[in-house]
């Protein structure tokens, strides 16, 4: 069994997020499926209460971190979008 290690940041809701996962919940409660511009907005998955999820991952501001027995990620700070506030890492088996 192997494991992956994943990184993604989040914008936090704004306006047009909660007017998006509204549109969302409604479809969802109405058995449809949602507009494409709402299934893009969300990345195809369902809406996160973080926000919106922006990859990160082999980007400027993260790269792969590798040494002896460790492997992970390293993420420069000041090169992170300005407006993600939650830098979220998960583990995959």
């Amino acid at each position: 069994m192997s494991m992956n290690t994943n990184i993604v940041g989040f914008r936090p809701p704004d306006e047009k997020w909660k007017k998006m996962k509204a549109i969302w919940d409604s479809c969802n409660e109405a058995g449809i499926e949602p507009p494409a511009e709402v299934d893009r907005f969300f990345n195809g998955i369902p809406p996160d209460g973080s926000g919106v999820e922006v990859e990160i991952e082999n980007t400027s501001c993260c790269r792969k971190y590798q040494e002896e027995m460790r492997s992970g990620y390293e993420v420069e700070i000041a090169k992170l979008p300005k407006d993600i506030k939650i830098i979220r890492f998960w583990n995959s088996f």
